[in-house]
């Protein structure tokens, strides 16, 4: 009946939990700031539903091995193939949760396969790693310890050599055997039974048991992630919710102004990698944070002179999610638009308008070209220019690790920008405030070091900005121009605030002029988005005609314009609106309603509190989803 073979089995499997539940230990620990109150237990008990799929799916041919009835199971030689079959592919999983320890702070939801999309275009990729293994040394380290006693703890139960003697019995009782796990192992990748009403679990059911992304996310597990979302669409499939005129009425994805302009103004728009709202003394003065630190002095300056809106939120979690939100007024939720198969599509953009309106484009980004894909989606936008590290041609301003430092970079800018015809619009991806968190050699120790490793690369960035505007102060084109600042996405945490599920998706978002006719200055405290930034320039810039946008121009203030936040999570559909926040899974179902006050989305007011405003507010989220995926699916991106 082979029972030491079967015993011997299961401790193998046994190791593979054991090994899975602490690296979901330490994915806790490491990312204790973020999780909130919760349940240690919990997280652990829900986790082993997602545990079981991915182990399951990652250990098919041990399996396979350890059950078939081959007649040499037992044999020296054979469990040799067995232990690789067994350390191979699990060795590799077990490393993607390591690598996800160290870049779930930056990316603030778990790998998938879209993930890989960051690095696609990467030409450095060796440096990038390189860089990384320096950053998280100790990570590795660790990884390499814990599977030096895996493999010490599996050699220490083997199989005994046992000739077969009675093979029909040998070969009747391993099928028994073999049919019985192989059910048990189904049902371990459907994650229960085989009902109709349980269908195989996904990312999206690790949210049903808990109240915030990060603790969905320490249920998670990263290989299980990876395998769920390895060649699929995730997130892009069409909705019948509401009817046409709800959204037309409602939603306005068609925005038209009538702003007159008398000269076309230019336009230059600051996509800051990595500047967090918590980092900005002006996006903070209302928050109250006992003895905050502001690392922007330059922009805090500035702000005194800029609209300020110091309520705004991301509509992406990374850098490529940015530039679209931005640009394009595309946000992302659980697969970026701009990983997604329908992004090669015409694209009414920022970029187009401002070319119908006879604008020179421009795009510049000091990485190595095509870089974090930027080049290939400038592309897809039209962009007439492309600067890149190619273009500088100067190595010996080089990080060492991403590309020019922002200080060269941003002077070549301002050179490049007064060699052009007037009007222009030029967009630029900063690159300095990047892990691994380094500044220039010369500038150590004027920078605070702040409590965290990128408050210095803040200031440095911060003090770059303040150089170019040195220098444009004195261009001709200076006072014709619009200046616009807005954070990709948010980085390291400090302050608790920023450690809630929704303040913590905060954007910085200000907008400047020389000329106060161009800019009004103030602060503006209702809500906004990153995807309002491109029908803002678009009202400022004086076109007329109608253009596609979900977000809304925050200098037109008309009323039947609704501010709200699309706010971008991996697993789910996020708004705020009005007085609630709300929050419906990829199948419509309503998952959360919570007070805009509420940001941690401690009390659920699902099934305790309703009126019209939040039956009005779930019905204008399912008619955003709705005609999000129509517009993306069947190419309606562009009017034209």
């Amino acid at each position: 009946m082979r029972i030491r073979e079967y015993v011997v089995f299961l401790y193998r499997i046994f190791l593979v939990y054991l090994f899975y539940a602490i690296a979901r230990g330490l994915f806790i620990y490491m990312n204790r700031g973020l999780m909130g109150d919760y349940n240690t237990s919990d997280l652990f008990y829900y986790g082993l539903a997602f545990d079981n799929c991915a182990i399951m799916y990652t250990n098919l041919l041990f399996i396979l091995l350890s059950l078939l009835p081959l007649w040499v199971n037992t044999h020296r030689k054979f469990q040799k193939v067995v232990f690789w079959s067994y350390f191979v592919p699990n060795t590799i999983a077990y490393a993607t949760n390591f690598i996800d320890m160290a870049y779930y702070p930056f990316s603030k939801s778990r790998l998938t396969s879209a993930s890989f999309a960051v690095i696609e275009h990467e030409n450095n990729k060796m440096k990038i790693f390189s860089s990384f293994l320096g950053g998280y040394w100790y990570m590795f380290v660790g990884f390499f310890l814990l599977i030096a006693l895996w493999v010490f703890l599996y050699k220490r139960v083997k199989n005994v050599e046992v000739p077969i003697t009675q093979k029909k019995s040998y070969f009747g009782w391993s099928t028994v055997f073999f049919l019985g796990f192989g059910t048990l192992i189904m049902m371990a990748i459907r994650g229960g039974g085989f009902t109709s009403d349980t269908r195989p679990i996904n990312m999206l059911d690790a949210s049903r048991h808990v109240n915030t992304a990060p603790q969905a996310d320490a249920i998670l597990n990263t290989p299980f992630c990876l395998i769920r979302s390895m060649g699929k669409n995730k997130g892009f499939k069409e909705y019948h919710f509401v009817d046409e005129a709800y959204i037309n009425e409602s939603l306005k994805p068609i925005k038209q102004y009538n702003r007159e302009v008398a000269t076309k103004p230019n336009v230059v728009l600051f996509i800051l990698e990595s500047f967090g709202k918590e980092y900005w003394g002006c996006m903070n003065t209302k928050t109250h944070i006992p003895n905050f630190k502001s690392y922007t002095p330059f922009l805090d300056s500035l702000a005194q002179h800029s609209l300020v809106l110091d309520n705004a939120y991301c509509t992406g979690r990374q850098s490529i999610h940015g530039m679209s939100s931005m640009l394009a007024g595309i946000p992302s939720f659980q697969v970026a638009y701009t990983s997604s198969p329908y992004v090669k599509q015409p694209t009414q953009s920022l970029v187009s308008i401002a070319k119908e309106m006879g604008y020179d484009t421009s795009f510049f980004h000091s990485a190595p070209n095509g870089s974090m894909g930027f080049l290939g989606f400038s592309n897809i936008l039209g962009f007439d220019h492309y600067y890149g590290k190619n273009e500088y041609n100067n190595d010996a301003d080089d990080d060492g690790h991403w590309g020019i430092w922002d200080e060269p970079f941003f002077q070549y800018m301002c050179r490049t920008y007064s060699q052009k015809k007037q009007p222009f619009l030029g967009t630029i991806f900063t690159l300095s405030s990047h892990h691994p968190f380094q500044i220039p050699k010369q500038y150590e120790g004027k920078f605070p070091k702040g409590n965290l490793e990128i408050h210095q690369c803040i200031g440095y960035t911060d003090y770059a900005l303040k150089q170019f505007f040195e220098c444009a102060k004195k261009q001709p084109w200076y006072n014709n121009t619009i200046f616009a600042f807005v954070n990709d996405h948010p980085n390291q945490i400090y302050y608790d605030l920023y450690k809630e599920p929704i303040t913590g998706k905060g954007a910085a978002i200000m907008f400047y002029s020389p000329n106060p006719n161009l800019v009004p200055k103030g602060v503006n405290s209702d809500i906004a988005q990153q995807i309002d930034i491109y029908p803002s320039l678009v009202d400022l810039m004086g076109y007329h005609k109608p253009f596609r946008s979900w977000g809304r121009s925050v200098f037109a203030n008309l009323p039947d314009e609704t501010p709200r936040a699309f706010i971008s999570d991996a697993l789910m559909y996020q708004m705020m609106q009005g007085n609630y926040i709300y929050i419906i899974d990829e199948t419509g179902k309503v998952n959360g309603v919570y007070k805009k006050e509420d940001g941690a989305l401690k009390n659920n007011l699902l099934g305790k509190e309703d009126n019209a405003e939040i039956q009005k507010g779930i019905k204008d989220l399912k008619a955003f989803m709705q005609d999000y995926m129509d517009r993306i699916i069947n190419h309606k991106l562009s009017l034209k």
